[in-house]
């Protein structure tokens, strides 16, 4: 971690309104933000990685993150992106189970760290916080089943196509309501898709050339929604 900063206060928190967090009590507020501590973390920083046991829960106030696991090959597969508001290493801290993945800022972020205790006696004497827990654990649980068929049953220039729309929906668009804000390099996105980055340039540049999108440095632009929408096999 970096040096220590002045982290802003759970009941201030614009991040927290939005989380699991947002309809705690105020006693409940209180005891997180007396409990926990946190740091800036620069593109890059890792936050646990893949393996290690996990102490306590990660909580994005701000910037990005992607979780990912790398296989045998020593490739890496990109299996979430989180932003404001999200938490991440939860799975394992209710398991008790070791890290099934690693995390790493992708955009400079500020992150909250709350013990493992302080979260399981949440999570003991709060029934609608549990309840929002077991949701997102279940929504996980779909996306991964969802993941697996994607990656069964679409062609890669689908899954490419899916990515973009995704990462329309994840970190929104620039003000011409086009440009897309989460910035990746090309193996990143190759490594959500799960194919080669020569595999992921090349069809950019056949998604340029189609008029589905632009492309200005890592910064990508989509033009026609509706083509690209056709061209993930998705509708709106």
């Amino acid at each position: 971690m970096n040096k220590k900063f002045e982290l802003p206060l759970c009941d201030q928190c614009h991040s927290r309104i939005h989380s699991v967090f947002g309809d705690l009590k105020d006693s409940d507020v209180k005891s997180l933000n007396e409990n926990k501590c946190g740091n800036i973390y620069k593109k890059g920083q890792v936050l646990f990685y893949e393996g290690n046991k996990p102490t306590g829960l990660f909580c994005v106030n701000k910037g990005k993150i992607k979780t990912y696991r790398i296989n045998a090959d020593g490739k890496e597969q990109i299996i979430r992106l989180a932003k404001e508001g999200d938490v991440l290493g939860y799975s394992s801290l209710i398991s008790g189970d070791l890290y099934s993945s690693s995390a790493a800022v992708i955009e400079d972020a500020i992150i909250c760290y709350i013990p493992r205790n302080v979260f399981l006696n949440l999570l003991d004497s709060n029934t609608t916080f549990s309840m929002k827990m077991i949701r997102l654990l279940s929504h996980d649980l779909k996306s991964s089943e969802d993941r697996v068929v994607n990656l069964a049953q679409n062609t890669v220039r689908e899954r490419l196509a899916e990515t973009l729309l995704m990462l329309e929906e994840f970190g929104g668009t620039e003000n011409d309501g086009k440009t897309l804000r989460t910035s990746l390099s090309r193996e990143e996105i190759a490594n959500i898709v799960g194919t080669a980055t020569e595999t992921t340039i090349r069809l950019l540049s056949e998604f340029r050339s189609d008029g589905l999108i632009e492309l200005e440095g890592k910064r990508i632009k989509i033009v026609n929604r509706g083509l690209l929408l056709k061209a993930a096999n998705v509708e709106d």
